[in-house]
């Protein structure tokens, strides 16, 4: 039994039509870019640029994720559609670079880390952090 193509073949999947099928007219634009990059690259590498797994961003785009969706989103829009806050110790930086920030642990081996850890847990407007 064969499974898979033929060796030496390539399979492009177009995942802009199933980001459509899956989301229908309700398409989000930032599905959308994903989806095209997606296509463009692979779906691994877009994962391994926004930090999620391929399995994260398969679900995404096939409309079944039940995680946060808010925070894929906002990894997307900065990684692939040049979203940027102004962050109050970094200025300005990318959204996803952004959250990547915020989840670093405390540590005092830098004094940029200690008060990147305080700013964003101190009232910064751009934190998605819970319990904070």
């Amino acid at each position: 039994m064969s499974r898979g193509p033929k060796p030496g073949t390539v399979t492009k999947t177009d995942f802009v039509a199933k980001v459509r099928a899956a989301y229908g007219a309700a398409l989000p634009d930032w599905i959308e870019a994903l989806a095209e990059e997606c296509t463009r690259r692979s779906a691994a590498a877009v994962a391994e640029t926004i930090g999620y797994s391929p399995a994260v961003i398969s679900h995404v785009l096939g409309n079944r994720y039940t995680g946060d969706i808010r925070r894929v989103e906002e990894k997307a829009r900065g990684a692939l559609m040049g979203a940027s806050v102004t962050c109050p110790v970094l200025g300005e930086l990318a959204r996803n670079r952004c959250l990547d920030e915020q989840r670093k642990p405390f540590a005092t081996t830098s004094s940029i880390r200690v008060r990147l850890h305080r700013a964003c847990r101190s009232g910064c407007p751009h934190a998605r952090l819970k319990g904070h």
